[in-house]
């Protein structure tokens, strides 16, 4: 599935109505495609639609901030003629409209995956199609990795999932006991999220994604049903208590916390992201996922980029907002 293929009228309009449908239950396997497992899962928001795109779809509020558990950072870069910008503003697509299409390729970190710990860095093509589909206002994300991911790295979760708390080693292995010296891979994913008006009193936002995936090591592909929809279920339950929460400031006030921290010096943008590493390794060594002598290894920030500083930082401000611990002091 190449997303620069995009999908019909008719393609989007026959997702839309198995979103919407009832269902016995809100998550479900998906048959094998290209060797990759498959799973699909939905959730509710209660949020308006132009709010849930503000904050999800943005240039000026990263995509972590509605997926903090999911993403450690993302990218979208334009290394190709043919890549957008994502717009500031998106405008509400009449009935009988035209759709609108964004073409991309983001570059993409996550988060330490539930079962190995294990971190990875991929580029994927993506497509965004705003339409109105029966009167639902509708945005659909079709996302396509490009090649074998980066080898993975091992880290941790440091306490619960849900307070974004990770250690990022940026050592190749495996953080399985036993399994240290598996060298791991995503080999291809793939995934179709429709995010669609489905109430108005509450607003309501209802997300859908069909996701597959092949990862392991050694060529060897152990990706489960379960651990998909494990993770579509992080998405999901960050997604909600986030956008639904009383203390999520306006988007405008978060653009300004971005616009800030991207207009810091280089030097005082050092400061604040080596204070942050310095502070998860002192808590993974609380936790017991390192030891002492590890924790203090010079920090080591040449492959890291302003914009991978600026998104990490993002997180922690949005844990101030939230009223969450933070490693931030304000």
């Amino acid at each position: 599935m190449d997303p620069k293929i995009g999908l019909d009228e008719n393609s989007v309009a026959t997702l839309v109505d198995y979103v919407l449908s009832s269902k016995p239950a809100k998550e479900k396997g998906l048959p094998k495609s290209n060797d990759c497992t498959g799973a699909y899962y939905e959730f509710d928001t209660k949020i308006t639609f132009p709010r849930m795109i503000e904050y999800s779809f943005s240039p000026f509020i990263p995509p972590v901030i509605t997926r903090p558990s999911s993403l450690r950072y993302s990218t979208w870069t334009a290394p190709r003629i043919d890549t957008q910008k994502i717009p500031h503003g998106w405008k509400p697509v009449p009935s009988g409209g035209t759709p609108v299409v964004i073409h991309g390729i983001e570059h993409d970190s996550n988060t330490p995956d539930l079962s190995t710990g294990v971190y990875h860095e991929y580029d994927m093509n993506r497509t965004l199609i705003l339409s109105n589909v029966k009167g639902h206002q509708v945005l659909v994300s079709v996302s396509k990795q490009i090649s074998t991911s980066k080898v993975g790295k091992k880290g941790a979760i440091l306490g619960n999932d849900n307070d974004w708390n990770y250690y990022y080693s940026g050592e190749h292995g495996n953080s399985i006991t036993g399994l240290g010296w598996a060298k791991s891979y995503i080999y291809d994913y793939f995934s179709v999220t429709v995010l669609v008006e489905s109430g108005t009193s509450p607003a309501t936002v209802r997300a859908g994604v069909f996701q597959w995936l092949r990862a392991g090591w050694s060529g060897i592909n152990f990706v489960r049903e379960s651990h998909i929809i494990g993770g579509l279920k992080r998405y999901g339950r960050d997604c909600k208590m986030i956008l639904e929460s009383p203390r999520l400031p306006p988007p405008n006030q978060m653009m300004s916390v971005f616009q800030g921290l991207t207009g810091l010096s280089e030097g005082d943008l050092l400061k604040e992201y080596t204070a942050l590493r310095q502070a998860q390794r002192s808590l993974a060594v609380q936790a017991g996922k390192i030891s002492k002598s590890e924790s203090e290894d010079q920090i080591t920030l040449a492959s890291i980029s302003r914009d991978q500083m600026v998104e990490e930082l993002m997180l922690e401000n949005l844990k101030v907002l939230l009223g969450k611990s933070s490693y931030l002091k304000k």
